[in-house]
């Protein structure tokens, strides 16, 4: 015979299912016990019914007739001696309002709601549709009779109504009375507590089978629970060491072939990742999805006060004129490299190409990076240009705007395409001071939001052009500065 641990999952499952009988019989025990509580408690009502209609169809239905409510209150004393499980009898004349005519105990009489159950247990009693009605309910107090405590509140009672009719079918009166639900609850506790007892001992052999089987199966559950964590931690190239000739060394198997296949797509992931970056910068990224870039969605927007800087080829569209398409490829690419990483070094990002137009972001707290940056970016301009000289081809000149203002930065278009962008009106003026530094023959332009900007501004040699300009498209005028390059 194998080993149990050797053993096939189905044969480990027919296993579990003998232990799940046991449970199974538990509760076939319960459900008899339980049928069993039904089935008193339905002959406990049916007895009372029965009895509710004798008494009211024979021993009242001629004296409250006559309204001899004297023998009638004789009768219910009786009865109640006779009957320990009765806790109270009411007698209502229809003809008087329903007022209790003969009741016992006799603290009941000539009241119409008695105090004894909820309002609405007496209003169906008076209001029957039926020949007789029965509910469960509770005692609002204690009820004596005779002296002696008959029933606490609080206390269960099934509550027995029945109409009083005369022999010609007429309604005089109805007959309540309480029946104490005490020997039905006894004899239910009785049947739970040896269901319990079934069920307990059903359950500490299933536990205890449950438990060996659980070893058996547990060590290599764990041990490839144990590998995936570590696969989750990061480390793609581990494996489970399961060599089980069962279900569960198939699944290790399958878990393994899971993790090369996961190891391989997160690689491609990372490099598609690396080449998103190259068209969203990360630093925008952060910006409008900070939850992770699987998260962006279209209209998502923050406000940010950030330096924007604007730098354009001047008379590049007469060059284009001249060069054939792959050369103007060729040429961008090798500008926009040379630009891209003086940017970068100084702590910038480019946010958008617009031709041979660039606009970069620099989102620090001070604008001494958007400085530095256009600064480098002419240092590499100048190196690019000896290198055209010396292959002569003519040499490239740039004007640079900077601004500092608040933007808006977000996600514009629809589900199937959507692209990042910057707006407002700090971009505007931006792109319009760039603009000027062909009207006043400046390499760099700065506005005055820049310089007040500025953390160390001795570092740089700023110089006032135009102390009130009007900018198109804003009505305000703004002050300009050059930023010299030399002097740096």
């Amino acid at each position: 015979m194998k080993p149990l641990a050797f053993l096939s999952i189905r044969t480990q499952v027919v296993a579990a299912a003998t232990l799940l009988s046991v449970a199974l019989v538990g509760s076939l025990v319960l459900v008899w016990t339980k049928t069993e509580s039904s089935l008193y408690r339905q002959q406990k009502l049916n007895e009372a019914k029965s009895f509710s209609r004798v008494l009211s169809t024979t021993l009242f239905s001629t004296h409250l007739a006559e309204k001899n409510w004297s023998k009638i209150r004789v009768n219910l004393d009786l009865l109640m001696r006779e009957n320990q499980e009765l806790i109270y009898v009411l007698v209502s004349d229809a003809r008087r309002e329903n007022q209790i005519v003969a009741a016992s105990p006799g603290d009941f009489q000539d009241q119409y709601v008695p105090d004894a159950v909820p309002v609405t247990v007496t209003n169906t009693a008076l209001n029957l549709i039926e020949i007789s009605h029965s509910t469960e309910t509770y005692l609002l107090r204690d009820i004596k009779f005779s002296g002696s405590l008959r029933a606490k509140r609080g206390d269960r009672i099934l509550e027995v109504a029945s109409d009083i009719n005369t022999v010609t079918g007429t309604k005089i009166g109805t007959l309540r009375f309480g029946v104490s639900l005490r020997q039905v609850e006894t004899a239910v506790a009785n049947t739970v507590t040896q269901a319990l007892v079934v069920g307990g001992v059903g359950l500490v052999i299933s536990w205890l089978f449950g438990y060996i089987l659980a070893l058996r199966l547990s060590q290599p559950i764990r041990r490839l629970q144990v590998s995936a964590a570590k696969i989750a931690a990061g480390d793609l190239q581990h494996r489970a060491e399961i060599m089980n000739a069962d279900e569960i060394g198939a699944l290790a198997a399958s878990f393994n072939e899971m993790s090369a296949a996961l190891q391989a797509s997160f690689s491609k992931l990372q490099k598609t990742l690396a080449s998103f970056e190259l068209f969203v910068p990360n630093k925008f990224i952060l910006a409008i999805a900070p939850q992770g870039i699987e998260n962006i969605k279209v209209g998502v927007a923050v406000t940010r006060t950030i330096t924007i800087l604007f730098c354009d080829i001047r008379g590049y569209t007469s060059m284009s004129e001249v060069m054939q398409p792959l050369e103007i490829f060729a040429f961008l690419n090798e500008y926009l490299a040379c630009m891209g990483k003086a940017i970068n070094e100084a702590g910038g990002f480019i946010d958008k190409y617009i031709g041979d137009a660039i606009m970069a972001l620099f989102d620090d707290s001070a604008t001494d990076g958007a400085l530095t940056a256009a600064i480098l970016m002419h240092q590499a301009l100048d190196q690019c240009n000896n290198q055209r000289i010396q292959n002569g081809l003519p040499k490239i000149t740039v004007g640079i705007g900077i601004h500092r203002g608040e933007v808006v930065m977000g996600t514009v278009g629809f589900t199937s395409r959507i692209e990042s962008t910057v707006v407002g009106d700090a971009v505007n003026i931006a792109s319009r001071v760039e603009d000027l530094t062909k009207q006043y023959d400046s390499e760099i332009l700065v506005t005055e939001s820049v310089v007040v900007g500025l953390c160390h501004p001795e570092l740089f040699s700023l110089k006032l052009v135009d102390p009130s300009v009007k900018v198109k498209g804003k009505d305000e005028a703004i002050a300009i500065y050059e930023l010299k390059i030399n002097s740096h």
